[in-house]
C-alpha cells in the first residue's frame, strides 16, 4: 500500500509586508532584496494569529479539498513546525481538536525547511504501518516572530503561512502515490541557522533564569547565508538525483521541480545542476518568502490553482533546512481541487 495526494489547501496571514515596507526601518532597498532573493513581499501574523491558527486554516482548506466526508475519516494529524505556538505541548493535538477531528493521533515534528519532506515520508509511513489509513499534515510558521526585524540580512527573507495535504491509504501505482523519498542531515554544521536561546541547552546554561539571563539577539536567528547557500545547492541537487534514480525516472520525465522556495538563486542553481529548464521550475517566492515548512505545500497549491499543474504532471519534490537537514520525493500528480490563496 502507498500514501495517496487526496486534498490539498493553503493559508496566508491578511497582513502584506512589502520591500518597500522594510526598506522604512531597514538599511536596504526594494532592488537589493529582489536581486539578493526574488522576493518583493511576503505575509506576516498579527493581531494574535499564530501557528495553530495558521495550520488549522489550510488544513481546513485541505479537507474540502479531498471530499466532503473527510474530517471523519482522518486517523491523524501532523503539524510540521520550527516556530511552535508553545515550547510544550505540540500544537497537533489543539489543531485536530479545532478541525473537529475528535480525539485521533497527532503530534508535531520539527526539521525546519526540510519539514515538509520529513513530515510527507512520516505521514506515509503510519499509513504503510497500518497505524492510520488517512493523515492530515500541515507544514505551517509564523517564522517571523523569531526573526529580528532590525537584521537586514534576515529580516526580509522570511514570511509566515501554511500548506497542508491529506494522505489516505492506497495503491503505489495509482496518480498523487508518493513515490521514493531520500532524507539526509548534518548535524555538525546545525550553527550556521540556529535561534540559539528558547531551549534546554542555554537553560541549562543560565541556572534557569529565563529570558532576561542571555543576550536579547540570542533570542532571533542567526544564519551564515553563503556557506548556507553551497550546502543548499550541493545537497538538494544529490538528494534530487538520488530519488530519481530510485524512482527509475529521467530528468526529461519531470514536468514540475518544485523545490523549497528559501531564495530564487538556489532554486534555479539546483535546477541548472540537474539541466531542468526554467519553464518547468516552479516559483512562488516573490509574493510570500521563505515559509520554512510551509513553502512546498503553498508551492503546489499555487500552480496546481492557476491549472500550471495538471493530473498525470510528474513532481519532482526537494527541500534543504536548518539541522542541516534535506529531502527530496516524486509524485504523480492526482485530479484534486486546489484553491488560490490570497
Amino acid at each position: 500500500m502507498a500514501a495517496v495526494l487526496a486534498g490539498i489547501g493553503g493559508f496566508l496571514p491578511p497582513r502584506v509586508v512589502t520591500n518597500e515596507d522594510l526598506s522604512a526601518t531597514l538599511d536596504t532597498s526594494d532592488e537589493w532584496i529582489r536581486t539578493r532573493t526574488g522576493i518583493s513581499e511576503r505575509r506576516f501574523v498579527s493581531g494574535g494569529l499564530s501557528t495553530g491558527g495558521l495550520a488549522v486554516e489550510a488544513g481546513a482548506r485541505a479537507l474540502r479539498s479531498a471530499r466532503a466526508d473527510a474530517v471523519d475519516a482522518v486517523d491523524a494529524v501532523v503539524v510540521a513546525t520550527t516556530s511552535p505556538e508553545r515550547l510544550c505541548p505540540a500544537v497537533a493535538p489543539e489543531v485536530a481538536s479545532r478541525l473537529g477531528l475528535g480525539q485521533v493521533a497527532a503530534f508535531d515534528l520539527t526539521s525546519a525547511c526540510s519539514g515538509f519532506l520529513y513530515g510527507l515520508a512520516a505521514s506515509a509511513g503510519l499509513i504503510a504501518s497500518g497505524a492510520a489509513d488517512t493523515v492530515l499534515f500541515i507544514g505551517a510558521e509564523a517564522f517571523t516572530t523569531l526573526v529580528n526585524q532590525q537584521d537586514r540580512s534576515t529580516a526580509p527573507i522570511f514570511g509566515d503561512g501554511a500548506g497542508a495535504v491529506v494522505l489516505r491509504r492506497g495503491e503505489p501505482d495509482e496518480p498523487g502515490a508518493l513515490g521514493p523519498f531520500d532524507l539526509g542531515s548534518d548535524g555538525s554544521l546545525a550553527d550556521l541557522l540556529a535561534v540559539p536561546a528558547g531551549g534546554s541547552r542555554q537553560r541549562s546554561a543560565d541556572g534557569g533564569l529565563g529570558h532576561g539571563a542571555v543576550p536579547t539577539g540570542d533570542w532571533y536567528l542567526r544564519m551564515e547565508g553563503r556557506p548556507l547557500y553551497q550546502q543548499a545547492v550541493e545537497h538538494m541537487t544529490r538528494s534530487a538525483q538520488s530519488v530519481l534514480k530510485h524512482a527509475d525516472w529521467s530528468v526529461a520525465d519531470v514536468d514540475w521541480f518544485v523545490g523549497h522556495q528559501a531564495n530564487v538563486r538556489i532554486v534555479r542553481a539546483v535546477a541548472e545542476e540537474l539541466e531542468l529548464p526554467e519553464e518547468r521550475v516552479a516559483v512562488n517566492i516573490d509574493r510570500v518568502g521563505n515559509t520554512l515548512s510551509a513553502s512546498v505545500p503553498l508551492l503546489l497549491n499555487d500552480i496546481a490553482a492557476r491549472g500550471d499543474l495538471r493530473p498525470g504532471d510528474r513532481v519532482l519534490l526537494s527541500a534543504f533546512g536548518a539541522g542541516l537537514s534535506w529531502g527530496s520525493a516524486v509524485l504523480v500528480w492526482p485530479d484534486v481541487a486546489a484553491v488560490p490563496v490570497s
